[in-house]
């Protein structure tokens, strides 16, 4: 239960449903698109079903155990706050690129190569040079609803938790937008937070107002 309206919160999740109970949710043309899906996946991934890998630089060597040390990671979700962070931020030598996200979908696709930095890649980290503990994501591919929870796992599965703090950037269209103004007035694009009641630092604009949601991978 949130605390006010605007905080993060840990929702129950379905990944712990039964085969039977997940079934009598569907309806026959929800299982055969599902089917064809997957069907799909495990003829592109050789039987992986949609498998996500995710390389990582400094695994190569000795420590491919040793978990990343992070006091900030910054993940930037869809081309368009991919962009913001290509034109503000990474526009300079201060980052090295240290991992990539390997996954197919019906919507993306990258190579089966075992680089570190395949060339189709959509999905790639980098590191702060001067301060290794501070981790950038760019993930401007599709990230299937039945993928994401697997996509955190393994992003997050690499990193120390403790004393993490993590920001989220992400963008949706004005007209999704939810307000009691007309949205032909709205001065865009303009910025709205969402926070968990850990964070205590002040949010750099206003939080987000009743009744918007997020979606997809970032409300993940």
């Amino acid at each position: 239960m949130a605390t006010f309206f605007g905080e993060v919160v840990v929702a129950p999740s379905r990944a712990g449903l039964d085969e039977e109970e997940e079934a009598r949710e569907e309806t026959p043309e929800d299982r055969e698109i599902r089917r064809e899906i997957e069907k799909k996946r495990y003829e592109a991934q050789a039987g992986d079903r949609g498998k996500i890998d995710v390389l990582w630089s400094w695994r190569s060597g000795g420590c491919a155990e040793e978990p990343l040390v992070c006091s900030r990671f910054i993940v930037a979700i869809g081309r368009n706050a991919a962009a913001f962070l290509s034109s503000f931020i990474l526009d300079s030598v201060c980052w090295e690129v240290v991992g990539v996200v390997k996954l197919w979908n019906e919507w993306c696709r990258t190579s089966s190569t075992t680089n570190v930095l395949p060339t189709d890649s959509f999905c790639l980290f980098y590191r702060l040079i001067s301060d290794p503990t501070v981790l950038l994501c760019q993930c401007s591919c599709y990230v299937a609803e039945d993928q994401q929870f697997q996509w955190l796992e393994k992003v997050f599965g690499s990193m120390q938790k403790k004393g993490l703090q993590v920001t989220i950037l992400s963008t949706c269209p004005v007209a999704d937008y939810k307000t009691q103004e007309s949205t032909l007035t709205l001065v865009s694009p303009f910025l709205r937070a969402l926070k968990t009641k850990e964070f205590q630092e002040q949010v750099c604009c206003p939080l987000l107002e009743q009744p918007n949601i997020v979606r997809d991978l970032p409300a993940a």
